[in-house]
């Protein structure tokens, strides 16, 4: 496509930064292709949500038609943290390892798992894996303070973690949003204060979360949660080509 237009500059796969994490509840291989052949440019890592990618038929295929367009999966740490539970975390190990997967999600959201446990996971998997780690609570009964939420953080970082993920559920309503999915932008000061937004990937399923935090931290903050459907649409956010953020573009 012939570019012809002065937008904002964009890191490009495979990023460090900039990435866009998309979440997949459930599509079949074709839906997959479907979605790559329009958007692979702009996905990163795809999360197969919570524990769909244990009931997912063709799972291994489905993760190869991710793979060959530039794409890599990752299953979601809910599944981890059940295995773990369950005593099965070898087993849950091994299947990574014949999925030929790369990231791995490791997360304390439903279950009483310690960080210093969580930080043992962390590092034992990131002998074999790229790790992600996701902090906050998915009960909305739980609440951390700003300072618990970098200290959670640093500790997972420190453990190994490439990448920290935070919490915020398909809803967009828990973590570092509030009720009526506005950002807590108090706690997000306090994080970004401490921890740099390039180690941190914000869950930002709906768009006004995602145009507040390209406009807090630029077109290259790294986004998670995103809806498969809603792949371009970011992408058009983040370079100026929406009205939400065509400062970004109008102003070069």
């Amino acid at each position: 496509m012939k570019q012809f237009l002065s937008l904002p500059q964009r890191t490009e796969k495979p990023r460090q930064n900039g990435l866009t994490h998309v979440l997949d509840k459930g599509l079949g291989p074709n839906a997959v292709r479907d979605l790559l052949n329009t958007a692979a440019d702009y996905i990163d890592i795809v999360k197969l949500g919570w524990g769909t990618g244990y009931v997912t038929a063709n799972l291994a295929e489905k993760i190869r038609i991710y793979r060959i367009h530039g794409t890599l999966a990752c299953l979601g740490g809910t599944l981890v943290e059940i295995a773990i539970a369950q005593g099965q975390f070898d087993a849950l190990r091994k299947w990574f390892t014949d999925l030929r997967l790369r990231y791995v999600e490791v997360s304390n959201g439903i279950t009483d798992l310690t960080q210093a446990e969580k930080g043992r996971y962390i590092r034992e998997l990131s002998k074999d894996f790229t790790v992600l780690s996701e902090v906050g609570k998915k009960d909305p009964r739980v609440v951390f303070s700003p300072r618990e939420w970098v200290e959670m953080i640093e500790q997972d970082l420190d453990a190994g973690a490439w990448k920290v993920i935070t919490e915020a559920r398909e809803s967009g309503t828990m973590g570092i949003y509030n009720p009526d999915r506005s950002v807590r932008d108090d706690l997000v000061a306090e994080i970004t204060g401490r921890i740099s937004p390039d180690r941190l990937l914000f869950e930002a399923p709906h768009k006004s979360q995602q145009v507040w935090l390209i406009k807090h931290f630029g077109p290259n903050v790294n986004l998670g949660n995103i809806p498969a459907s809603e792949v371009v649409a970011l992408e058009t956010l983040r370079l100026g080509l929406r009205g939400d953020t065509a400062e970004l573009s109008l102003n070069k």
